[in-house]
């Protein structure tokens, strides 16, 4: 039984790491279309970050609604690092939003 919650919270972190390095990838890769003009695609790639995001956090909240169940997770590096992971692409996120919507401003004020 306790091998069997180990690795479900070890595949739970290592979703957690996965869905934030996909989620700030797309933002990263937004900003790269964005520069180029191509409005539709960094939109799209917001869009998919959000959704990385969204299944981030519904990992989160089940992991969250274990602990309040009395389920204790074990504290590693590994879980810490997959929140860590998490936060930095939440904030590359809203950063990248914000970036592309400069890239259309400016794209704008040039027409």
């Amino acid at each position: 039984m306790a091998e069997e919650q180990h690795d479900e919270e070890l595949q739970t972190v290592m979703g957690l790491i996965i869905n934030g390095g996909n989620a700030k990838s797309s933002a990263f890769e937004a900003i790269n279309a964005a520069k180029k003009g191509h409005f539709t695609i960094a939109d799209q790639k917001l869009k998919e970050s959000d959704k990385f995001l969204v299944d981030a956090h519904n990992s989160q909240t089940d992991m969250l609604t274990k602990e309040a169940n009395g389920e204790h997770a074990k504290v590693t590096l590994l879980m810490v690092h997959s929140q860590d992971h998490i936060m930095n692409a939440i904030t590359f996120r809203d950063l990248a939003g914000e970036i592309v919507d400069l890239y259309k401003r400016l794209d704008e004020e040039g027409k």
